[in-house]
C-alpha cells in the first residue's frame, strides 16, 4: 500500500542577468529580516519579552510601511514570511538541544530564499517565481510525480543557483524482512555493523578533505580584498561544493543499502558536540556527516515501515562484553581488542555494534 511522503529533488539553474538581480534582492532583503528578526528577539528576551512568530510578522508589516525599509516591497512577501519562520524553527531546535543559538546570516554564505506554492509556478517542466517576468532556466534530470509543496532557491559561495523542490508523491514501502542490524559510527571507519562488516570512509572524501586543507593556507596567505584572494576563495568554495556532494552521495547510497536489507536497525544517540572538542578529530568529525546520516536513516525508516531505534548515549555498548555483560571498566580508548575474564577475545567495535543492537531489541520488546 503507497503512502503520501515529502521528497526532496535539486536541480541546477541558470537565471538571465534580470533574474540574477531580482534574486540578489531577494538574498538580500530574506538575510535582512532573518537577522533583523534574530536582533529584535535576543533584545526582548533581555528586557523580559517573548516575541513569537505572530508578533514578529506584525512587527515586519509595519517595518515594510517605513519609507526606510520600503524597499522590502520590491521582493515577495511570502520568502520574508518564510525568512521569520525558519528562525523561529531554528529557536525551537536550539531550546530542544538540537542545535545552537541562531546566528546572524552572512552574504559570503550561500545565500537562499523558500518560496510557498503561492509564490510560483510550474507548468511543463517551467518554473516561474513571484515577481519574476518569465520562467527560469532549469535542468530537471529526474522525473517529478506528485504536487510540488516549496521551492527553496539557492546560491552557492562560488556562485552556482540551485532550486529544490519539495515535493508530495505517493510512496511504495519497501518489503518487509527478517534481517536486523546494530551500528556503531566510528571514525577510522564510518560504520562497524554487528554482522562483523566495516564500512571504511570513502577515499575520494578523504583525499578532497586534504586538498581544502591546503586550498584554505593558500587562501589565509593572500591580501584581503585583492583579486588573488577572491580567486583563491572561489577554488575553497568548489572544493566544499564537491565535498558536500561527494559526502551526501556516500551517506545516500549507504543508508539505502542498510534500509533495504534491514527491518530493525540500532544505532547509537551520537553527542557531535562532545565529539568536536577532542582536537585532533574535530576536522574529520565535522566532514564525516555523522548526523546528516543518522536523519537519512530515520526518514528512510519511516518511509519504508522499519523500525529506527536509538540507545541512550551513555550505554557502554564497547565497555560491556557482549558474550557474558562483563563491563570493563579499564577499557581505554586505545585498546581496539581486549579478553574478557570469560574468555571471550573482543573485538571492540564489532562488540559495541552487537551490544548496540541487542539494547535496542530490548528497548523495541519492551515498547511493545
Amino acid at each position: 500500500m503507497k503512502k503520501e511522503i515529502l521528497r526532496a529533488y535539486k536541480f541546477r539553474i541558470y537565471p538571465d542577468a534580470e533574474q540574477r538581480d531580482n534574486l540578489a534582492r531577494t538574498f538580500g532583503s530574506v538575510r535582512f529580516v532573518y537577522n533583523w528578526a534574530l536582533d529584535l528577539k535576543t533584545k526582548s528576551y533581555k528586557e523580559g519579552i517573548k516575541l513569537n512568530a505572530g508578533q514578529l510578522s506584525a512587527a515586519m508589516t509595519t517595518l515594510k510601511k517605513t519609507e526606510e525599509f520600503s524597499w522590502l516591497k520590491e521582493v515577495s512577501s511570502v520568502c520574508l514570511q518564510q525568512s521569520l519562520m525558519n528562525l523561529d524553527v531554528a529557536y525551537k531546535n536550539f531550546f530542544k538541544g538540537q542545535n545552537k543559538h541562531p546566528t546572524f546570516k552572512k552574504r559570503s554564505n550561500t545565500q537562499s530564499a523558500r518560496y510557498a506554492s503561492s509564490a510560483f509556478t510550474f507548468k511543463d517542466g517551467k518554473l516561474t517565481l513571484a515577481k519574476h517576468k518569465k520562467p527560469l532556466k532549469m535542468k530537471i534530470t529526474r522525473e517529478l510525480s506528485g504536487d510540488i509543496s516549496s521551492i527553496t532557491i539557492s546560491k552557492t559561495p562560488d556562485g552556482k543557483y540551485y532550486a529544490s523542490l519539495l515535493v508530495k508523491e505517493h510512496y511504495k514501502p519497501k518489503s518487509k524482512t527478517a534481517k536486523q542490524l546494530g551500528i556503531d559510527l566510528g571514525i577510522k571507519d564510518f560504520a562497524i555493523f554487528s554482522d562483523g562488516k566495516r564500512v571504511a570512509n570513502p577515499k575520494h572524501l578523504l583525499s578532497s578533505m586534504k586538498k581544502l586543507k591546503r586550498l584554505q593556507r593558500h587562501l589565509s596567505r593572500k591580501v584581503k580584498g585583492s583579486k588573488n584572494r577572491d580567486k583563491a576563495r572561489i577554488k575553497v568554495a568548489r572544493l566544499h561544493s564537491k565535498i558536500a556532494n561527494q559526502r551526501a552521495d556516500f551517506l545516500h547510497k549507504l543508508s539505502t543499502q542498510i534500509i533495504n536489507e534491514n527491518q530493525v536497525i540500532c544505532v547509537e544517540t551520537l553527542s557531535i558536540k562532545e565529539m568536536m572538542k577532542t582536537r585532533h578529530i574535530a576536522r574529520l568529525v565535522g566532514s564525516l556527516g555523522l548526523n546528516q546520516f543518522l536523519n537519512m536513516l530515520r526518514y528512510k525508516s519511516e518511509w519504508n515501515e522499519r523500525e529506527f531505534i536509538q540507545i541512550d548515549r551513555w550505554f557502554p555498548s564497547s565497555k560491556t562484553c557482549f558474550e557474558c555483560g562483563t563491563i570493563n571498566l579499564d577499557l581505554t580508548l586505545k585498546d581496539r581488542h581486549w579478553k574478557c575474564a570469560c574468555g571471550a577475545v573482543i573485538d571492540r567495535d564489532v562488540n559495541a555494534a552487537k551490544n548496540i543492537l541487542k539494547e535496542g531489541l530490548l528497548m523495541l520488546h519492551s515498547n511493545t
